[in-house]
């Protein structure tokens, strides 16, 4: 990879944390010094960064310059290896923005059977998301799983694929549990399309459903993040 690519790299990532509201052009001044107007121009492609700017950049938001290189698996890693088959263990921020799952944002390998993935059905509501990394896995704290129990407790392991992107079921008579988008948050929801909103129901019916405006020219498909494969609850 040369430094132009790289720099176009570092481009797309600042882009994608500046658009779920993680980052700002203003809030990357402050924590490196460099002037607002040269951050625009840079995310605009107007500007290049001196190396010394990159480096400010890259420690700033705690990045390596290996999570710019082009995204190698490592050995034992993706839906189907020798022996069984492996997920990454993400953050809740990494499952809903990232397409590829950089090697720095894997907590741990979340490994199971080798035919546990072979015959889950893809159903992507757009071309885009079929270059998604399909599988990850998420760990709920409390707070989120108190909705959903006793199906989903507390620390449970939840493996989302992220090429179901659908409201159609999976299965006949079956609610699809989906991870849903709520702002920037990540919740755990059966859902459904009604009168222009996302309907967002809990398995808990203690707690409220939640209803969630889509946007003109946005569909409803583009606030689900995939849809819940496996429950992993801990005895």
């Amino acid at each position: 990879m040369n430094i132009s690519q790289m720099h176009e790299r570092l481009r797309l990532e600042l882009l994608r944390r500046i658009q779920r509201g993680t980052l700002s052009v203003s809030l990357l001044a402050r924590q490196t010094g460099i002037t607002q107007a040269h951050v625009s121009n840079f995310l605009n492609r107007r500007r290049r960064l001196s190396p010394e700017a990159m480096d400010l950049i890259l420690s700033a938001q705690r990045l390596a310059a290996a999570d710019l290189l082009p995204s190698v698996q490592p050995a034992g890693y993706g839906p189907q290896s020798e022996g069984g088959s492996t997920v990454p263990m993400v953050s809740h921020a990494v499952a809903l923005f990232e397409p590829t799952v950089r090697p720095a944002a894997i907590d741990a390998m979340l490994h199971l059977p080798s035919s546990s993935l072979q015959s889950v059905r893809a159903r992507p509501s757009t071309r885009a998301r079929r270059t998604w990394q399909r599988f990850v896995a998420i760990r709920v704290p409390p707070a989120d799983a108190r909705p959903m129990e006793p199906l989903v407790m507390s620390e449970a392991i939840v493996l989302i694929d992220r090429h179901y992107t659908s409201l159609a079921p999976y299965s006949p008579h079956r609610q699809n549990l989906y991870a849903a988008r709520v702002g920037s948050q990540l919740t755990l929801r059966y859902a459904e399309f009604l009168s222009s909103r996302l309907v967002l129901r809990p398995h808990n019916q203690q707690f409220p459903v939640r209803l969630i405006e889509v946007d003109p020219g946005e569909s409803p498909n583009d606030l689900l993040v995939g849809r819940v494969v496996l429950v992993l609850n801990e005895l």
